[in-house]
């Protein structure tokens, strides 16, 4: 099932189901349904979020199409939102061999603590954005005042439920300021936390209909004047770490409010000479979910 957020005007965010390309109206005051996350919470695992879903949908006729859905905001026509409104949103490193790699090479060393990473049981995790941070389809992402180098960090994300349970999968951008981060390992967080950190969608399906997230293919292409600049590709079967590995990490000892939303790291490293500019279209692309589409602008 892939579900969605969207906007209608004078009326304000609705929930969906998307079928045939077609979106369903689930929203339901009665059932206390005003939000994916509101699914999330009530359903607490993918199957539960499916029940709910369907017994809200049922009956009820599509009025719009995904497609027209998916375009930019704006607040007299509708548009796609961010797939849920995320308490959390964290990340995970190095969960790619060519990851490591190259890393380590701009560390100039043979072996370098990205490696360390890779090779260690603890998967590398960290804090990555708020809901107010992270954005949606079409929304504009961000490249710091401060930075000369970000770079796009096309990755599956998934969606955690009550009690650590994968409720579902979506597309996700971690935009991160490596010339930041290069300048000090400790700078991290400041490479990655900013407005327009992070994008994610355009829709979730659930992890009754994705089964297996380790089978996917997922593609990243950077637009500039109309062209075509950059276009990777890679198999989440090359993620060293399971999904349900990364999450069984994220909630040791951290209580993780239902509707987080975790990145599983990258395996598309974009050369240096691509880095975002203001006005560039990225595109994160994963079989089975759909393409995240973001405009690029400048902060400050």
């Amino acid at each position: 099932m892939k579900l969605c957020q969207f906007f209608v005007p004078q009326v304000g965010g609705r929930v969906g189901v998307v079928e045939d390309g077609r979106v369903i109206d689930i929203t339901a005051r009665a059932a206390k349904v005003g939000s994916v996350l509101d699914l999330i919470v009530q359903g607490k695992t993918g199957a539960g979020v499916e029940r709910l879903a369907r017994r809200l949908a049922k009956g009820k006729r599509p009025r719009l199409s995904l497609a027209e859905l998916d375009t930019a905001p704006a607040p007299r026509r509708p548009h796609l939102l961010a797939p849920l409104d995320p308490p959390e949103v964290w990340g995970a490193g190095i969960t790619y061999r060519r990851s490591a790699d190259y890393y380590t090479a701009h560390q100039g060393r043979a072996k370098g603590i990205y490696d360390d990473v890779y090779e260690s049981e603890r998967p590398e995790l960290f804090f990555k954005a708020t809901a107010s941070r992270a954005v949606g389809p079409n929304a504009p992402i961000g490249i710091r005042r401060d930075s000369s180098l970000t770079a796009v960090e096309a990755e599956l994300a998934l969606v955690v439920g009550v009690g650590g349970a994968i409720v579902g999968y979506t597309c996700g951008n971690d935009l991160s300021a490596w010339d930041i981060e290069r300048a000090n390992p400790l700078y991290l967080p400041q490479s990655k936390i900013f407005s327009g950190c992070f994008a994610f969608g355009p829709v979730l399906v659930t992890s009754g209909e994705l089964t297996d997230p380790h089978s996917l293919e997922l593609l990243c292409r950077i637009r500039r004047g109309g062209s075509q600049l950059y276009e990777g590709k890679v198999n989440t079967g090359e993620m060293k770490r399971r999904c349900s590995e990364l999450v069984d990490w994220l909630c040791r000892d951290n209580p993780i409010p239902a509707g987080t939303v975790l990145s599983t790291g990258t395996g598309i490293l974009v050369p240096d000479e691509h880095a975002l500019r203001d006005g560039d279209l990225v595109e994160v692309e994963i079989a089975g979910i759909g393409v995240l589409r973001n405009p690029v602008k400048k902060l400050g």
